[in-house]
C-alpha cells in the first residue's frame, strides 16, 4: 500500500505485484462533505410518508437523509415492526442520535441510520442491542471457538460483531478491544445529554486511518507513507490495536529517495489509464467504460484479438478476458450503481454460462457488495454494484466549466 499525503488530500493505491488493484482519495476531513462514521444529535426536519423517508438537520447546511428502514424500532409504538409506518416511528422536531452511513454524493445528503455502530479492530460494538454476529467469511471452526467466547466479553446492555480481522485472535485482546469502544460509546453518551442541539458528537477516525483498520492485515508485505505526520498517526495506531504489524508501516522519505513513491510503484502511470474510457486486453480486445447519471455501460470488443481457430472460440476467449478485466475496472475506478455490460454475442449457452461464473468469480475478491445476473440472449450482463464512494474519477477532478461536463462545446452562432 502506498500512501502519498497532500495539502488537499491523501491517496492510498494498493498494488498487487505491479498492478495497481485500487485507489483511494481522502480529502481533508471537513464539516460536511467528509462526514462518513461521525455521530450526530439530529432533529427530524420533517417526515415524507410518500417517500418513507425523513429530512435530518445534523447542523450542516444540507439536511441528511434518514429512511424508513434505517429508523430504530421503538417498543412503545405498537403494532409488528413491518406495519410500522414512519409518521409512527417518527415527527417533524423529535432529537435523535444517528450515524452517517454515506457522504453526501451530487445532489443526494448524507445518509443516516439510527442502529449507531462503533468499529473496532477485531469487534464492532452496537449499542443498547442484544445484536450478537461472527464474520461469514470466518470458517466454520474458528466461528465455534469465538462463539464460546464471545458471551464472556459482550457487554451487558450493548451487542457486538466480531469482525473478520478477529481470527486467531486471543479472548484478552477481544475483551481489550470491546472494553475500548465500550468506554468511547460512555463518552459519548455524556455529550449527547449535554444539549439537544443538533451538532456532532463524535468523529470517527481520519479515513487514511480507517483504511488501513480495515485492509491491514498479514496479506500486506507493507505500507510505505511519505508524510511524516501522517505515518506517526498511522504508526501509533496500529502499535495500538495491531502491534505485530507495526514494523510493516514505513516511511518513504522523498529526500533521501531518487523518485517520488507513487513514480517508484508506476502508480501515476496506472492511475492515467485507469481515467481513460478504453481499457485494452492482453490478446488485443478492449473495453469502451461509459459512464452516465443513471448507469455505466461497458462495451467490449475483440479489436485486434483474430483468434486461430473459429469464430465462437475467440469470442468465448475474448469474453473471458473481459470478465477478469471488468472486475478488477470496477474495483479500480470505484464505479457503483447499475452496470451494464455487453459482451460479444456467444452461440453455445455453456459458453455463457462460463463467462457470466468467471465474472462473479472475479468479483468475489472486491469487498463492495455486487449482485450479477446471467447473460441475455442479446448478450448483455445486468449488475449492481454498492455505491459508497463518489468514484475515482469523480474524486481526482472537476467538472468542465465550458461544456459542464457534457464533453463537447456548442458551436459559436447558436
Amino acid at each position: 500500500m502506498c500512501v502519498h499525503g497532500t495539502p488537499q488530500a491523501t491517496h492510498i493505491a494498493t498494488v498487487e505485484g505491479r498492478s495497481m488493484v485500487e485507489y483511494i482519495v481522502a480529502k481533508t476531513a471537513d464539516e460536511t462533505n467528509q462526514i462518513d462514521g461521525n455521530i450526530y444529535v439530529g432533529r427530524i426536519q420533517n417526515v415524507l410518508p410518500g417517500m418513507e423517508l425523513a429530512f435530518v438537520d445534523i447542523g450542516i447546511p444540507k439536511n441528511a437523509v434518514l429512511y424508513r428502514n434505517d429508523v430504530s424500532l421503538d417498543d412503545d409504538v405498537e403494532g409488528p415492526p413491518a406495519a410500522r409506518r414512519i409518521e409512527e416511528m417518527l415527527r417533524a422536531g423529535q432529537t435523535i442520535v444517528c450515524q452517517v452511513t454515506k457522504n453526501a454524493i451530487g445532489a443526494k445528503g448524507a445518509r443516516l441510520t439510527q442502529e449507531v455502530s462503533l468499529a473496532g479492530r477485531f469487534v464492532v460494538l452496537v449499542p443498547n442491542s442484544a445484536t450478537v454476529g461472527i464474520s461469514k467469511r470466518l470458517p466454520d471452526n474458528e466461528r465455534r471457538r469465538l462463539r464460546k467466547i464471545v458471551d464472556d466479553v459482550k457487554p451487558e446492555r450493548h451487542g457486538v460483531i466480531i469482525r473478520t480481522a478477529a481470527e486467531g485472535v486471543s479472548a484478552d485482546d477481544l475483551a481489550r478491544d470491546v472494553a475500548s469502544l465500550a468506554e468511547k460509546w460512555d463518552a459519548i453518551e455524556a455529550e449527547v445529554a449535554r444539549s439537544n442541539q443538533p451538532r456532532l458528537v463524535y468523529r470517527d477516525l481520519d479515513l487514511a486511518v480507517r483504511v488501513l483498520r480495515e485492509e491491514l492485515n498479514d496479506d500486506y508485505r507493507g505500507v510505505l507513507i511519505d508524510d511524516a505526520e501522517l505515518y506517526a498517526k498511522v504508526r501509533e495506531y496500529v502499535t495500538a490495536v495491531n502491534p505485530e504489524l507495526a514494523d510493516r508501516i514505513e516511511f518513504y522519505d522523498q529526500s533521501r529517495e531518487t523518485l517520488p513513491l507513487f513514480e517508484r510503484y508506476f502508480v501515476h502511470e496506472q492511475l492515467h489509464r485507469a481515467l481513460d474510457r478504453k481499457v485494452f486486453l492482453p490478446s488485443g480486445g478492449s473495453l469502451i467504460i461509459e459512464r452516465t447519471e443513471a448507469l455505466t455501460v461497458i462495451d467490449v470488443n475483440t479489436g485486434k484479438n483474430v483468434g486461430k481457430n473459429n469464430l465462437e472460440e475467440t469470442v468465448f476467449r475474448n469474453n473471458l478476458e473481459a470478465a477478469e478485466e471488468v472486475a478488477r475496472q470496477l474495483r479500480l475506478r470505484d464505479i457503483g450503481g447499475i452496470i451494464v455490460i455487453d459482451f460479444i454475442d456467444m452461440e453455445a449457452k455453456a459458453n455463457r454460462e462460463a463467462v457470466a461464473s468467471t465474472l462473479r468469480q472475479a468479483l468475489s475478491r472486491d469487498k463492495t457488495r455486487t449482485q450479477v445476473f446471467d447473460i441475455s440472449e442479446l448478450g448483455l450482463v445486468e449488475m449492481t454494484r454498492k455505491r459508497v464512494n463518489e468514484g475515482l474519477l469523480e474524486s481526482v477532478s472537476t467538472v468542465c466549466t465550458v461544456c459542464d461536463g457534457r464533453g463537447f462545446v456548442i458551436a459559436p452562432g447558436l
